[in-house]
């Protein structure tokens, strides 16, 4: 990292202030985990059943585990849900080395899992999640059941142009440029900005969704180190794109071996919708959701559609499980399946 960039990160860094109270919805517990290098907020939603077994959502680039608030209480009949804050996100401080790289990330989530012995678990990612978890599952197989993405931040050619400015935060000294530039804008039409680009349609967020998104906005903008989060982040992910061989994500995906639902929406202004197909044939054994008026986050924006996409998967991976012990030792039973659904709700 450059010693010229943002030169306030290793104080916000080592102070990590906690500058108000999260919001934790009815039925959801929060905690801090501390791990070596780092400590990682959790949100969790306990299951309704016993004997469920584990997941772990990951959020995207500027989310938090709020992001899935709404999808865990929909699974919480069959997993055991538990969504972290990434470091510098939500309410988890910097980590110690200031890496926000997606190897970084990741490394975050195999601490996590490892510490908490959990895995396997179906692991659930967004966006900048979703790029994470596709590093996790292939370096760590051992530690997902399924996988789950979400409008996946996988390496793009052409970038389409609505997602030009998200890119550009990974630029030297425009974070700075922005924040001043923006220093007038009031949290309402941060929020706004941020919905308009992420929603397929921003009339769907309800007032009191909204005036949550405010109050988490107007947290957010009183860390000292959100821009620094923002900034190395965004540059992971771009460094990610340009990374080739075994290391590239694209490489990555093909070694997946667990079950993975792909979800992606054609209004999305982030990642383009015509990288699906690409994706369905990168991951050996996939099956693909399209949501025709869904945008970047399909879970919100239509978690119910999304939940019995995952229950489908579930299903299967369950149905595997159970069949295993009659198939010969070494089996491959990754057959690729890609399977078009479009919500015309």
């Amino acid at each position: 990292m450059s010693s010229t960039e943002l030169p306030e990160t290793l104080a916000a860094a080592s102070l990590a202030p906690r500058v108000g109270a999260v919001r934790v919805a009815e039925g959801e517990e929060l905690r801090s985990v501390s791990l070596p290098g780092l400590t990682l907020t959790v949100r969790s939603r306990p299951g309704t059943g016993p004997g469920l077994e584990p997941a772990l959502y990951v959020h995207g680039l500027g989310g938090s585990s709020q992001n899935w608030s709404t999808l865990m209480p929909l699974l919480a009949d069959r997993l055991e849900g538990e969504a972290l804050d990434l470091p510098g996100f939500g309410d988890s401080p910097p980590p110690d080395d200031g890496n926000y790289s997606v190897t970084g990330h990741a490394r975050a989530v195999i601490r996590l899992l490892d510490s908490a012995g959990r895995g396997p678990v179906h692991l659930i990612g967004n966006s900048l999640g979703g790029a994470v978890s596709t590093r996790v599952a292939a370096v760590r197989p051992d530690l997902v059941r399924t996988l789950t993405l979400i409008s996946p931040a996988l390496p793009e050619i052409r970038v389409q142009r609505s997602a030009w400015p998200t890119a550009l935060v990974a630029l030297p000294g425009v974070a700075s440029l922005f924040a001043r530039l923006s220093r007038d804008w009031t949290a309402e039409d941060r929020t706004r900005g941020v919905m308009a680009l992420c929603y397929g349609d921003p009339g769907r967020v309800s007032p009191e969704g909204f005036e949550a998104a405010v109050q988490e906005m107007e947290r957010r903008l009183q860390l000292p180190y959100f821009w620094d989060a923002m900034t190395r982040s965004a540059r992971g992910i771009v460094d990610a794109y340009t990374l080739g061989g075994q290391h590239g994500l694209w490489r990555q995906a093909e070694r997946v071996l667990a079950p993975t639902l792909l979800v992606y929406g054609q209004r999305d202004q982030l990642v383009s919708y015509r990288m699906a197909r690409r994706a369905a044939a990168a991951f050996r054994d996939s099956r693909l959701l399209t949501l025709p008026d869904a945008g970047h986050v399909a879970m919100m924006e239509y978690p119910a559609t999304v939940a019995q996409a995952v229950r489908e998967l579930l299903d299967e991976s369950a149905g595997r499980h159970r069949g295993a012990g009659r198939a010969a030792p070494g089996r491959d039973t990754g057959d690729r399946e890609t399977t078009d659904r479009e919500n015309r709700s």
